[in-house]
């Protein structure tokens, strides 16, 4: 999956710095806790977050973790 985010990222011309890990945890959760069609859009919308509020790694935790205890809040 390394060499798809890669190639994706190049082919957008972004900085290669994803959690891909983390975000695969919180679509697991959005998947099973909300609706499995819900997670690749939360994951789109934790990158829109993270965008635009600078962009950094941690921003894109922080999205993530509020995320994730709201989806864990609908079990």
């Amino acid at each position: 999956m390394d060499d798809w985010i890669d190639e994706v990222c190049a082919a957008l011309g972004i900085e290669q710095d994803v959690d891909a890990d983390g975000l695969l945890d919180v679509s697991r959760v959005v998947a099973h806790q909300v609706e499995r069609r819900a997670a690749p859009v939360t994951t789109y919308l934790i990158g829109l977050a993270a965008a635009q509020v600078g962009g950094d790694p941690e921003a894109a935790a922080s999205a993530a973790r509020i995320v994730t205890a709201l989806a864990n809040k609908r079990s």
